[in-house]
């Protein structure tokens, strides 16, 4: 399995001290005192602008960051999680209400809209059974997201993401 790499800096435009990191980490600001920019050397990364994984999310591939603000991005992140390689079948089920109840569906693809593919307005558990998803709150894969990978979800409220909907989901498959 190939192991992923990131290095945050403390400043815009990859200046000041930095921390580099290969696994998750629940806070990195022993580190860094602040974290303005990064480089993703290889590999998928979940931000994070709270420790613990909390906060709002942002997903990393290769490439460089040099300034989060100007990407609409929070100006600074605290946690990070590597996302292993996954070369399997993808399959979530899905659940209009907490604690899988209401209309369940199982999917094993992209989908850039609930309401139109289910006419299912919300979704607030899932069960993630294969492979590593992000769950967007808006149609077409835009706004906040949140990273999903194999388990049980039984409330998305009590995961601190109580005033979000859920509305379109997709497969994260790249190679990083």
């Amino acid at each position: 399995m190939t192991m992923g790499k990131i290095i945050f800096y403390e400043d815009r435009n990859f200046g000041g001290r930095h921390y580099e990191c290969s696994s998750d980490c629940a806070d990195f600001s022993s580190y860094l005192s602040r974290c303005h920019s990064c480089r993703v050397e290889s590999g998928c990364f979940m931000v994070y602008d709270r420790s613990n994984y909390m906060g709002n999310q942002y997903f990393l591939r290769r490439g460089e960051y040099s300034d989060y603000s100007r990407m609409g991005m929070s100006d600074c992140f605290r946690s990070c999680r590597m996302i292993p390689m996954y070369r399997g079948n993808y399959r979530m089920r899905i659940y209009e209400r907490e604690n899988f109840g209401g209309q369940m569906h199982e999917c094993m693809d992209d989908c850039d809209s609930f309401m139109d593919r289910y006419r299912m307005s919300d979704c607030q558990s899932c069960h993630v059974m294969d492979g590593h998803w992000l769950m967007y709150e808006q149609p077409h894969y835009r706004g906040r997201m949140m990273y999903m990978r194999p388990g049980e979800y039984r409330s998305f409220r009590d995961m601190g993401h109580s005033n979000m909907r859920w509305m379109s989901m997709r497969r994260i498959m790249d190679s990083c």
